[in-house]
């Protein structure tokens, strides 16, 4: 059983920082697989914001994060990082981490941030594992 916990989040000053953490258990170790980082605030769709192929490194962000967060892993732990630098008020948000049921397809050894938007628009929540999730919440 595919299974994501995470841990990190809280409150924050704007131009603050903050780590998110994201295990992953339950998937065959032998395979590479894509994780996704989304966001998601009161009312509104949830959106995918930065993503991560294990097979590469590679990774792929929104414009509203490039520049200030960063996706990394630790192989060893099953872990996936989201470090976020430069915290502004509208980067309060809920937080979840995902990984793709059935694998997913790549493009370059990049799970392009289109192909994660697609997935989940196609097949919505169902088509992933997802975190429990937690909150991110940044003062001015």
């Amino acid at each position: 059983q595919v299974q994501l916990v995470q841990s990190g989040g809280g409150s924050v000053q704007a131009g603050g920082s903050m780590r998110l953490s994201c295990i992953i258990s339950g998937l065959n170790p032998g395979v590479k697989h894509c994780v996704g980082w989304f966001r998601q605030t009161p009312g509104k769709e949830r959106d995918i914001i930065a993503t991560l192929f294990t097979g590469s490194g590679n990774t792929d962000y929104a414009d509203s994060v490039k520049g200030r967060f960063t996706v990394s892993r630790e192989d060893l732990k099953r872990t996936t990082f989201l470090q976020m630098d430069d915290l502004q008020p509208d980067d309060t948000a809920m937080y979840y981490c995902a990984t793709p049921k059935g694998g997913c397809n790549v493009a370059d050894e990049t799970w392009r941030l289109a192909f994660a938007a697609d997935r989940l628009r196609r097949n919505g929540n169902w088509g992933f594992y997802w975190g429990q999730g937690t909150q991110v919440s940044v003062a001015t």
